[in-house]
């Protein structure tokens, strides 16, 4: 039987503990899923932010957005090149630089594996909250992505 934590007088603290128990159990179940044999969680991270970008972005851009440190990053994307699933492209701005893509095999697994993670994110989400607390929920975590990005950038 597991018992509750006993709060304490820092709400702030209180409630990013909760946000981060609750990320580990989703991510946990998520893991257990049996969708991930074309691509790892992580990889399918990468080929997801790539699905989502309308032009080809340079490795730092997709940094961003995955939680992987610099040199994983160009670990993973050197492998995921080598299986064919991204492109690399000349950056027609910068000689130096590379931009990245989706290949037409990546794009295939990106949703494939995307639309059985969809499904399982969605049972996942609706087990326990309404449709309004998943609206709740969706304000919050943007207004809190905006809040740590404007002060990153300051």
């Amino acid at each position: 039987m597991k018992t509750a934590m006993p709060r304490s007088r820092h709400p702030a603290n209180d409630a990013w503990e909760a946000l981060l128990s609750a990320h580990a159990a989703a991510m946990k179940n998520f893991a257990a899923e049996d969708i991930w044999a074309e691509v790892s969680m992580r990889e399918y991270d990468v080929l997801y932010t790539l699905a989502k970008c309308r032009e080809p972005i340079r490795i730092s851009e997709l940094h961003r957005h995955v939680l992987l440190s610099q040199p994983a990053l160009s670990r993973m994307v050197d492998r995921l090149v080598r299986r064919g699933l991204i492109e690399r492209q000349p950056d027609p701005a910068d000689g130096r630089s590379v931009r990245l893509s989706l290949s037409s095999a990546g794009r295939a697994v990106q949703r494939e594996v995307g639309r059985q993670h969809a499904r399982s994110v969605a049972r996942g989400m609706t087990a326990g909250l309404s449709r309004g607390e998943l609206a709740q929920l969706e304000a919050i975590c943007r207004k809190l992505a905006s809040t740590a990005t404007s002060q990153h950038d300051n």
